[in-house]
């Protein structure tokens, strides 16, 4: 930043007052995200109010050249909402209206701000819902929802945030202000929406999102079995797709998930299971009372026991709550972790979880494995204590590991939690250069000075020459220290 004190003139203009926050102890809280071995201080945060805050702000910072970053609840496990240094963070928890919602044409304008379950909950009095559900869905912001496409335990039927946001009006790195879409699912021209969706604020901030809302399932059908091995887990979820069956979810946890999730929320599991398989049929009455029968000789073929039906709603809960607070809950069983979110293809998880427990034991650390199963989407767990000296490097070394290991695998580096600073030395090795010059030439075209989220998804040091200014600024600019 070349004059703080203009810059932060021109922001108080907009009338911020007390909301521009610049003291050391106040911007501590917005220094890291939910990924916490990187953190960096920006120079300031801005408690957005409204609109027009975002706006005026945005526009201020492409006049002085300020990097900056919009920020929700701070969820993000790949480090995207880490602030830059020297730059600003746009705090948007205070845009949190729901504009609209329309139970005719079953959709929903929200601000940014506004929390996932929140969206459920508004829509709740018309039979309605909203399908993404992220662990984290009771603090998350629908605008990180957005900015890293998130999916959720029953992503498998429903798919990702992409596939539920119709329109999105945004505000651009130069400060101006363009709709996207519309509040229709048959759009016209270019997916400019699904483009922006999954940009990790590389495009820009958005301020309203159009959001499709579902009918709530007439009946719900959860099962949970018990396995005596991962690779047998594993097996059944091939073999219930097999079957021609989509169920909502498929979810797997291991030993160690299970142990963490016994201790904290008291969860209900087998003792002496290796693993235990989620599986949610839902959908109308007639539907799902016409797949149990399926499901259970399938169940029952695939070596499962002690299998527990939920035989009410909150005895359902009962068994998400146990699945949502895994992430959570290995904080019990270790000081530190890394979760990851690779994906491989359905037919190479056994494969890939055998591999998995080669590494564990190559690098002598405990992994814990919940995941997505249904659609290969892992959620490793490599547990670590940051006290001690080199234990993070080799954490990290096994997690690279585990990526590569999807890349070969024909699968993806992330399946929802994004790219963010994490993972973006792996783009390369997942996508062609010829690949990575278009996203390059995408983010030049919208933000030339690079100001929206700087250092985020993009690998640095290999911007090609197509890039206007020269040299990469993020080569000479620290964006963020380690500890």
């Amino acid at each position: 930043m070349h004059d703080h004190e203009s810059f932060f003139r021109d922001l108080r203009r907009l009338g911020v007052g007390e909301r521009l926050l610049t003291r050391p102890a106040q911007l501590v809280a917005y220094e890291s995200d939910g990924l916490t071995a990187f953190r960096q201080k920006p120079s300031a945060v801005l408690l957005a109010d409204n609109q027009d805050d975002v706006i005026g702000a945005i526009k201020a910072c492409h006049e002085h050249h300020v990097p900056f970053m919009a920020r929700g609840s701070g969820t993000s496990l790949s480090g995207g909402s880490v602030p830059i240094q020297d730059g600003l963070v746009i705090a948007m928890n205070r845009l949190n209206r729901i504009l609209d919602l329309d139970p005719v044409s079953r959709t929903a304008v929200v601000e940014p701000g506004v929390i996932n379950l929140a969206v459920s909950q508004a829509a709740a009095e018309h039979g309605l819902y909203y399908a993404p559900d992220p662990s984290s869905g009771p603090v998350c912001t629908i605008g990180g929802n957005v900015a890293f496409n998130s999916g959720g335990a029953h992503c498998l039927k429903y798919g990702m945030t992409t596939n539920h946001v119709t329109g999105l009006k945004i505000v651009l790195p130069d400060g101006e202000v363009c709709q996207l879409g519309s509040d229709s699912l048959e759009g016209d021209g270019p997916d400019l929406v699904g483009a922006f969706i999954g940009s990790e604020g590389l495009w820009g901030v958005a301020l309203e999102v159009t959001l499709r809302l579902l009918p709530k399932p007439e009946r719900f059908y959860t099962l949970q079995a018990a396995y005596d091995s991962l690779e047998k887990a594993g097996t059944a979820v091939a073999m219930v797709i097999a079957s021609g069956l989509l169920p909502g979810a498929l979810e797997i946890m291991d030993r160690l998930s299970m142990d963490a999730a016994m201790a904290a929320v008291a969860a209900e599991y087998s003792k002496d299971a290796k693993a235990v398989l989620i599986v949610e049929l839902e959908g109308p009455r007639e539907e799902v009372e016409a797949e149990i029968p399926l499901l259970r000789d399938v169940i029952e073929k695939s070596g499962a026991y002690q299998p527990i039906l939920a035989a009410d709603e909150e005895q359902r809960q009962r068994i998400w709550t146990g699945r949502k607070s895994a992430f959570s809950a290995v904080g019990r069983l270790s000081p530190d972790f890394i979760v990851q979110d690779g994906v491989v293809p359905r037919s190479k998880l056994g494969h890939a979880l055998a591999e998995i427990d080669k590494f564990a034991a190559q690098y002598q650390m405990r992994v814990a494995n919940v995941f997505h199963a249904g659609d290969g989407n892992l959620h490793p767990l490599i547990l670590y204590d940051g006290r001690q000296e080199g234990e993070l490097e080799r954490a990290e070394e096994l997690a690279g590991e585990i990526l590569r290991l999807c890349i070969r695998l024909g699968g993806s580096i992330t399946g929802e939690h994004g790219v963010g600073l994490e993972k973006r030395n792996y783009m390369s090795e997942m996508f062609s250069e010829v690949d990575l010059k278009f996203m390059y030439q995408m983010r030049e075209a919208l933000d030339p000075r690079q100001l929206a989220n700087p250092g985020k998804m993009l690998p640095i040091g290999t911007a090609p020459a197509l890039v206007s200014h020269g040299a990469h600024p993020l080569e000479k600019q620290g964006i963020v220290s380690r500890y």
